[in-house]
């Protein structure tokens, strides 16, 4: 198994993944995701490790309270999403949830070649 890498700008919030980058990358065109402009990888709770203390850590939710977007108190930037594991449709067993990762944060990575796949969340949510 691999691992992955990332962090904020300021790196203050890092973090580690044990697995592989995803083939395709999400990006979501919801009110918030298209603002903050993130490509979203997504991995099991078990999967994602936070490696930094988490003081400069923040969140915002908003409608539901489902979803905890996380992003760096110091320099800002959008770190992961954990979320109920919704399918298309919106439906959702109660309990299961993912990590969405910003992957622009990941180690190495260049978005310019990664492939993405577009969620109509505008219309979806």
């Amino acid at each position: 198994m691999s691992t992955l890498t990332g962090s904020c700008h300021c790196g203050k919030n890092a973090f580690r993944i044990d697995g592989e980058m995803p083939a395709q990358l999400t990006r979501c065109t919801c009110s918030f995701c298209s603002k903050r402009g993130a490509l979203l990888a997504y991995y099991t709770p078990e999967q994602f490790h936070v490696t930094t203390p988490k003081d400069a850590d923040a969140v915002y939710r908003w409608q539901t309270k489902l979803v905890d977007h996380h992003f760096c108190a110091e320099c800002g930037v959008s770190t992961y999403t954990d979320s109920p594991a919704f399918e298309m449709d919106g439906s959702w067993d109660g309990s299961t949830r993912r990590i969405g990762v910003n992957a622009r944060l990941f180690d190495d990575f260049d978005a310019a070649t990664a492939p993405v796949a577009v969620i109509d969340g505008k219309n979806l949510w």
